[in-house]
């Protein structure tokens, strides 16, 4: 499992690419992503989202709130079949920040469930 932003360059060694935010990336075509899937329903809540607004003073609460989420949500399950299917699989993520974005809580939050 490997995280990746949106606005970096396909390859082929990205294995089975997932989209997993709610939002499409601005100015990106599907044809670009090179998305297998994109898996919105993994990501944070709208409220949650906006209330986190990337600002790293938030993190180690944004990082509770939405694994908080991910354990009532549905859709974990199915992005856990993917992982187990796909044994290289990149999550797709559109923030800025690659040490604080929702990417990185759900990589840990799936490596957890995988190891239980």
């Amino acid at each position: 499992m490997q995280l990746k932003r949106t606005y970096s360059s396909f390859d082929k060694t990205d294995g089975y690419r997932v989209l997993i935010d709610a939002l499409w990336p601005r100015g990106i075509s599907k044809e670009e992503l090179h998305a297998d899937q994109w898996l919105k329903t993994v990501a944070p809540s709208t409220e949650l989202r906006k209330w986190f607004n990337h600002e790293p003073a938030k993190w180690q609460s944004f990082q509770r709130k939405y694994a908080a989420e991910l354990s009532i949500n549905e859709s974990v399950q199915a992005l856990i079949d993917i992982v187990r299917l796909h044994p290289v699989t990149t999550f797709l993520y559109s923030a800025h920040d690659e040490k604080h974005n929702n990417a990185i809580v759900l990589k840990e939050y799936i490596i957890t469930k995988l190891e239980a």
